[in-house]
């Protein structure tokens, strides 16, 4: 054990530890959680490394490094601990994300050598729900997106990708690792969506993080020609009320502060706002 206050990165046979950290707040850790429970501690299978701080011996915080850069249950001892060893790598993430007041700190301490961000999102309102809304009937033709639907499916999630991020996934690689990460939740039957009469996207979502505790739903989109018709609140249901039956009994998801009419259709269906995210965009 470490006696002294120290971080360091975190190896396999640190995976209690790390697991007791992330299950203190399952529906703000979800997204890591989600990882760690599939991959554990490699960093190859991880994806990134998973950084530890120690306060008199014991570990306390940890900070995802991988592409994103994610603090979690980080004080501000801890916080300036990833801080330091962040700038000495560089930066390789392509986002900061996390809960408000550590990213934040985070970022103040990095910006000076990562900056300037192409965006920063500073209030990202976080919201969960436990329960069905009791007036908002969920649509009947929302449905999971099959294996052989990829090719209807990919063009919403790239639209609502470049909407929602401001670049496109298909930039870089050609879109290679967006494509798998869309059909890792297709294959996992974590992809929803109502198509029209002739085959085409006009409401999806996913759930993006899965727990046996928490879920968190991401990548909710109507295309542009159906808004305003009444979709989207019907269409959240249906996708919560997957979630709650198959996946996790609390459901979140966090909304851009500016997105008034996703948030007022969200609070319609049942979530409510339980504290808030911070996003740093590269």
């Amino acid at each position: 054990m470490l006696t002294q206050t120290t971080s360091r990165v975190l190896e396999p046979s640190d995976l209690d530890a790390a697991l007791a950290i992330l299950d203190s707040e399952p529906v703000a850790n979800a997204f890591v959680t989600s990882r760690v429970q599939i991959a554990g501690l490699d960093p190859w299978r991880l994806g990134g490394e998973m950084w530890g701080w120690y306060e008199g011996g014991m570990l306390t915080s940890l900070c995802y490094a991988g592409a994103n850069l994610v603090p979690i249950c980080a004080g501000p001892r801890a916080v300036r601990a990833f801080a330091d060893r962040a700038r000495r790598a560089g930066r390789r993430c392509s986002s900061i994300v996390g809960p408000a007041d550590a990213t934040a700190q985070l970022w103040r301490l990095l910006e000076p050598t990562w900056g300037p961000a192409r965006e920063v999102r500073a209030h990202q309102p976080l919201m969960v729900t436990d329960h069905m809304p009791a007036d908002i009937s969920p649509d009947p033709y929302v449905r999971r997106i099959r294996k052989d639907e990829m090719e209807t499916i990919m063009p919403a999630c790239v639209a609502m990708f470049t909407e929602e991020v401001g670049v496109s996934p298909l930039a870089g690689d050609g879109g290679l690792l967006y494509q798998a990460r869309v059909a890792e939740l297709v294959g996992s039957g974590r992809s929803f969506a109502r198509l029209d009469q002739d085959g085409k996207v006009v409401f999806k979502a996913e759930i993006g993080a899965a727990t046996d505790r928490a879920c968190q739903i991401q990548g909710v989109w109507v295309a542009p020609e159906y808004r305003g018709q009444g979709l989207a609140a019907p269409g959240m249901a249906a996708v919560l009320r997957y979630a709650l039956a198959d996946v996790a009994p609390v459901v979140s998801l966090y909304v851009n502060d500016f997105n008034t009419a996703a948030r007022r259709t969200y609070q319609r269906v049942g979530f409510q706002e339980v504290g808030a995210f911070m996003s740093v965009l590269f």
